[in-house]
């Protein structure tokens, strides 16, 4: 029988924008972006912790038309964490069916009318998966030909163990999603056993290659950002520009979409860099650079998503604290996409900052995580790993003077902002 929220829910649980959310990437084996799992955490009353409690995520589907979900995920899918009490409950239809997977958690008892539950709304198109499968466990047997895509979390599960159950549920044709994958080494096995899907922050960890040079490309941008933060003359920074004809051709490609507002079009790459101005020339170069890095599948790169999401957050966060100051906002945005440039080039953060000029405010927060844009930057890492440093998230709000409903709404802001760079 399908039920009312209410008679399922405490009477305290939280409203809309009274809970942190996260939204955890999940790859495929090309390493582009295909969904995101979204993690809804209410702040505890006590002591600085978070507490993880279904009701966060049956209060945010109860209201997904206020949340948005297509400004949360983009034109990925989205991952949604259900029991048996968000199940029954009819508010689930308030979300689309095409664009989300529910995940029935290990801990639901599998019952015959949780299975009619699951089979009607199967019927309806929703796609589920099986959370944190450790085991072939019989009592999920009723379940299986309704599920999809088994999650399979690899922590402290060793290589034969993980082969066992990939060729159990590989053998009942599951698509198989290996989470907390930390580590390049972890996703190659877990790719070597037949694994489809990839959870975890492997793709924005750094790894320093010894001896790596930037490509010919990276070193243009490079060169530009440093020429524009030394206040280079227009002349210099054009002639720097047509060193790179791709370059050239984005830049222009850029000046003349619709959300310009440019009236006629530009075909030269001096009135284009006049158009778009340096602030905006800075920022896209150091979006380019993340594009660059993912020819050809830019637009699922996880890790220009994450980096484009974490500057637009940093900006928003410093214009909200320092209404006006624009210059702050700007060298916000440069240190959350900076913060990700080990990764992307390889190389160690001091490296980078060897070859590109910054103040001392942005070296300090990328290298150290410290002075103000060190503690947006930190909050913004916590916030992406929710589940391990969701007790750092509260003390870290109070430091900055930050409420966690305008931590909320400007999320959602950056994440439409950078799907919509994804887009672009």
């Amino acid at each position: 029988m399908i039920t009312d929220l209410s008679q399922h829910l405490p009477d305290d649980y939280p409203r809309v924008k009274e809970f942190f959310l996260a939204r955890q990437p999940i790859l495929c084996g090309a390493q582009n972006l295909v969904a995101y799992e979204l993690l809804f955490r209410r702040a505890s009353n006590g002591p600085a912790n978070v507490v993880d409690d279904l009701s966060a995520t049956a209060s945010v589907i109860a209201h997904a038309s206020e949340l948005g979900i297509d400004n949360v995920i983009g034109n990925a899918l989205g991952f949604f964490n259900v029991d048996a009490a968000v199940l029954m409950c009819d508010f689930v239809n308030f979300l689309p069916s095409d664009k989300v997977v529910l995940e029935i958690l290990e801990t639901v008892q599998v019952t015959s009318g949780l299975v009619a539950r699951v089979t009607e709304l199967h019927k309806q198109g929703f796609t589920f998966a099986l959370d944190d499968v450790i085991s072939q466990a019989e009592e999920l047997r009723p379940l299986l030909p309704l599920v999809k895509i088994i999650k399979i979390d690899i922590t402290g599960m060793d290589k034969p163990q993980l082969a066992n159950l990939a060729r159990h549920f590989k053998a009942q044709q599951k698509m198989l999603l290996a989470e907390k994958v930390e580590t390049i080494d972890q996703f190659r096995d877990c790719m070597e056993l037949g694994f489809d899907y990839f959870q975890g922050y492997y793709f924005a960890r750094p790894v320093v290659l010894s001896g790596k040079k930037l490509s010919p490309s990276q070193m243009v941008i490079m060169d530009l950002l440093t020429l524009i933060v030394n206040d280079a003359e227009n002349n210099q920074i054009e002639q720097s520009i047509k060193k790179d004809a791709s370059l050239v051709l984005t830049l222009l490609r850029l000046v003349n979409t619709p959300g310009l507002g440019v009236t006629h079009r530009i075909d030269s790459l001096g009135q284009a860099l006049t158009v778009l101005g340096r602030r905006q020339l800075q920022r896209w170069l150091q979006i380019i650079l993340y594009a660059e890095h993912s020819k050809g599948s830019q637009f699922n790169s996880p890790l220009l998503q994450l980096a484009a999401t974490r500057g637009k957050l940093l900006e928003l966060i410093t214009e909200t604290l320092h209404p006006g100051n624009r210059a702050m906002a700007d060298t916000a945005f440069t240190v959350g996409i900076m913060s990700l440039m080990d990764t992307l080039f390889g190389q160690s953060m001091q490296q980078i900052l060897g070859q590109v000029s910054v103040v001392e405010e942005v070296s300090s927060a990328l290298l150290h995580r410290s002075g103000f844009y060190g503690d947006t930057l930190k909050l913004a890492e916590y916030i992406e790993r929710i589940e391990q440093t969701g007790a750092l998230l509260v003390p870290t709000l109070k430091k900055l003077g930050l409420g966690i409903e305008e931590l909320y709404a400007l999320q959602l802001a950056a994440f439409e902002w950078s799907n919509n760079i994804s887009r672009a």
